[in-house]
């Protein structure tokens, strides 16, 4: 009896785990205004990064990270890692990320939004020296920015048109990016819909320098900053300004702004204060009522 109930656990274990990596194509045909992309999607594990990154993303899709059964409180995120908008750090800024989250009951959805092309198998090597100059970058960028934040709002939409399936409240379903995904998940907040409006946001060191709208809207969700004053790219006044703006308009803001720490730090540990920043947003949410179940 001893045997079967530990094959038992075991068999119910690896059930949760598929389920909680369900991979979901966000469109059900080609995604609107990237029609003629006919690249394939792919992985660097071995770049200057020294991270595993995703590129040539030309089929936007959400990969599920549920709770562990009977631990779900009702809230889901969006997650969009950063990447310049041709990578995406898919692990130290987007599945780590998940996985924090869902061990707090959680339903989080990772993000992978489309990016400029890459003509290389090394995205890193091709993007570093584009990042010498922020205008050349944003240039090239501009066509596909649109895109990507559009790629958020329609994860929003999707998780909650699809609210019942995964045991979330429709009213609880946020999103955080970092970088590149921060950029998107502020585009979502100062862009959105009544079918895709988020209940929280949270640009973690995000680029906001690609957005043509910056207005903070009558209806603005609460927001959630969190960056390093030694930002290498020089974005940390970025995210004060997110904070200064979203405080001006009467909306609820918090903001954690961490002496060292870098561009790019996610989950990643350095032995630094700022490797506690996800433990800030937790409390956050826990603050606002967002780890607690859901009637």
């Amino acid at each position: 009896m001893h045997l079967f109930t530990k094959t038992l656990a075991l068999l119910l274990l690896c059930g949760w785990s598929a389920q909680a990596q369900q991979v979901i194509p966000l469109y059900s045909g080609k995604a609107p205004g990237s029609e003629g992309w006919d690249w394939q999607e792919k992985e660097s594990t071995k770049n200057m990064f020294n991270t595993r990154v995703v590129y040539n993303v030309v089929s936007p899709s959400l990969t599920v990270y549920q709770p562990q059964p009977g631990t779900a409180n009702g809230t889901a995120i969006v997650i969009c890692p950063g990447g310049a908008f041709h990578t995406l750090s898919i692990d130290s800024e987007g599945i780590d990320v998940a996985k924090w989250l869902a061990a707090k009951g959680v339903t989080a959805f990772v993000l992978k939004y489309r990016v400029v092309r890459s003509i290389t198998d090394d995205p890193v090597a091709e993007l570093m020296p584009k990042m010498r100059g922020m205008k050349k970058l944003d240039a090239e960028n501009a066509p596909v920015v649109p895109l990507a934040i559009a790629d958020g709002r329609k994860a929003i939409e999707y998780i909650r048109e699809h609210a019942a399936q995964y045991g979330v409240n429709p009213t609880r379903i946020g999103i955080i990016g970092f970088s590149a995904g921060g950029t998107v998940a502020a585009g979502v907040a100062f862009s959105y819909t009544a079918t895709n409006r988020p209940a929280f946001v949270a640009p973690i060191y995000a680029y906001t320098g690609a957005l043509d709208n910056s207005k903070v809207p009558a209806d603005a969700p609460p927001l959630f900053v969190a960056a390093a004053t030694d930002d290498q790219l020089g974005f940390a006044p970025q995210s004060t300004k997110l904070y200064n703006d979203w405080i001006a308009a009467g909306k609820p803001a918090e903001l954690h702004m961490y002496a060292k720490g870098g561009h790019g730090f996610g989950m990643r540990k350095q032995n630094l204060p700022v490797d506690s920043w996800i433990d800030r947003f937790g409390e956050w949410l826990a603050f606002n009522g967002l780890l607690t179940k859901a009637p």
